[in-house]
């Protein structure tokens, strides 16, 4: 491939996107009066998880919504931040409730995910909502798989007959990505750290898409000339640089397209949070809703 391969570009479809969005909300916000609202809840002082929530923020400010950060006291009791979760839940000031992850040990995820409303569940994490997926239902995608499948179609790389191979099967990527795809009319094998000969599925798939979170998982032997590669990890080096799952500057010269770390999946994942709480305030007000 003499010109190299489409460069899928997160940073751009993202900002297309919450182009789309702002224009959006204001219509939402001039209807009904009130701006769509997103409450984030942090617990304890994880600096990663501090610069993720700030991020949060300021992308509902630059779309025109409104937000809230909760920061409580890394002690908080799983009682408190489950009474925090119920008068959202009850309120109706703010559409989507997200509890950053990950949470203190003595704090249960589970019972977290579960105490928030279905209709608020922006990260797309409740049980109700992985049965919509799984169902065809409407309801909220988690963002990073969502945000997948928007970039693919940004690009008009349409699944429909693709035979696509997912490395991972975590609730929060692989697996719903894969749902996603079958919608589309991939036809999908997913794989995972017990999977024999990685290299024979990924060989033949028209699309493949690592969220493993292991560096140089994927190189330019295992991908089939032409083949679409989504690289969804993200693992940090010495000197704070950020690769992949996919030997990149390898593939460049077999895949057909395939997105860069950082700058592909990962600027879509808050886009889609944006996406999503939109959708919210829409249903709080009665409209209707499609699967996505």
């Amino acid at each position: 491939m003499t010109d190299g391969p489409l460069i899928l570009d997160g940073r751009e479809v993202s900002r297309e996107t919450r182009g789309g969005l702002a224009r959006q909300a204001a219509e939402f916000t001039s209807r009904y009066g009130r701006k769509p609202g997103l409450a984030v809840i942090i617990v304890g002082d994880d600096t990663a998880s501090q610069i993720y929530v700030r991020q949060k923020a300021k992308a509902c400010s630059d779309v025109g919504f409104h937000s809230r950060v909760d920061t409580l006291p890394v002690d908080t009791s799983q009682e408190s931040l489950l009474a925090r979760i119920a008068a959202l839940n009850a309120g109706d000031s703010f559409d989507g409730i997200l509890v950053q992850l990950p949470l203190p040990p003595h704090i249960s995820e589970e019972a977290v995910i579960e105490a928030i409303s279905p209709a608020k569940d922006v990260d797309g994490f409740h049980p109700v909502n992985v049965g919509n997926l799984l169902l065809d239902k409407p309801g909220f995608v988690p963002c990073t798989p969502l945000g997948i499948m928007t970039m693919l179609s940004f690009y008009d790389i349409d699944p429909s007959g693709m035979e696509a191979v997912v490395i991972g099967r975590s609730h929060i990527v692989g697996k719903p990505v894969a749902v996603l795809l079958l919608r589309k009319n991939a036809t999908v094998t997913i794989c995972h750290s017990r999977t024999a000969a990685l290299a024979e599925h990924t060989r033949r798939a028209d699309l493949v898409v690592a969220a493993v979170g292991k560096r140089g998982l994927l190189t330019a032997e295992m991908v089939k000339p032409g083949a679409v590669v989504v690289d969804v990890g993200m693992n940090r080096l010495e000197g704070k640089k950020v690769v992949g799952d996919v030997d990149f500057e390898g593939l460049l010269s077999v895949a057909g397209a395939i997105t860069p770390v950082p700058g592909g999946v990962g600027p879509m994942t808050i886009t889609m949070l944006l996406s999503n709480t939109l959708l919210a305030a829409r249903l709080a007000q009665g409209e209707s809703a499609q699967a996505p």
